[in-house]
């Protein structure tokens, strides 16, 4: 009998399971800790009211969590048709998550950022283009926020298209976003600055992302849904 043989390792389904409680653990436990704040918009947001709900950071971000179930409803419903399709059970789940978590995961936080400032339309544009002389005014929570600005998009758009999973173009993605938005910034007048290390950081959160999902980034060109359904056999 040999004593010293490691023993087996869990089933996938238990390792999936167990990530998904620590995922749901660690939300609620986010979600307590800043309850206080967010609850101040939700007489705004309940009675659907555009001032006080959607033009403040607690209001989009309340607004956010409210939602999530109904993001969860949509993959499932993405994946029950990709698998009525034909398509692997595995990869109707991977590409219906990433395609609803690139939208839920990185409108919020843009819509964030294109909120005015004080005095928009009548406030110069301005534009900041000297790397990193920025990013001591921004601070930790600043810095905090830039990095989840597309780190959705980061994470969630090499599993889904396979063009897009390597670094460079990943970062490039991040920049190029970023790059729009700062110019719509600037051209609509927000009242907010137009920094090069806004799309510094915006890109570092996108690629970082993107590495913790490097293990199931997408590498082939065809995946099971762009193969057809075969052909049913004749009857007789």
């Amino acid at each position: 009998m040999n004593n010293d043989a490691s023993p087996p390792a869990p089933p996938r389904r238990t390792r999936r399971v167990v990530l998904l409680g620590l995922a749901v653990l660690g939300s609620a436990s986010a979600v307590f800790v800043v309850r206080r704040p967010l609850m101040m918009s939700a007489p705004m947001c309940r009675a659907g009211r555009w001032h006080g709900c959607f033009d403040t950071f607690n209001g989009v971000v309340l607004m956010t969590l409210v939602t999530l179930p109904l993001a969860a409803l949509v993959v499932w419903a993405l994946a029950r048709r990709r698998r009525a399709d034909g398509v692997p059970s595995e990869w109707a789940w991977r590409a219906s998550a990433a395609e609803v978590g690139m939208v839920h995961g990185t409108v919020p936080l843009v819509w964030l950022t294109m909120m005015p400032g004080a005095a928009p339309g009548s406030a110069p544009a301005r534009v900041s283009l000297v790397p990193l002389r920025d990013l001591i005014t921004m601070g930790p929570l600043g810095i905090a926020g830039n990095l989840l600005i597309f780190a959705a998009l980061g994470f969630f758009a090499p599993m889904r298209f396979a063009a897009l999973a390597s670094v460079p173009r990943i970062l490039a993605l991040g920049a190029g976003c970023s790059v729009l938005v700062e110019t719509a910034q600037y051209a609509l007048r927000l009242d907010r600055v137009s920094s090069v290390d806004d799309v510094l950081v915006n890109a570092a959160g996108a690629l970082l992302a993107a590495l913790a999902s490097r293990r199931w980034w997408r590498t082939t060109t065809e995946a099971p849904a762009d193969r057809p359904r075969p052909a049913p056999a004749p009857a007789g």
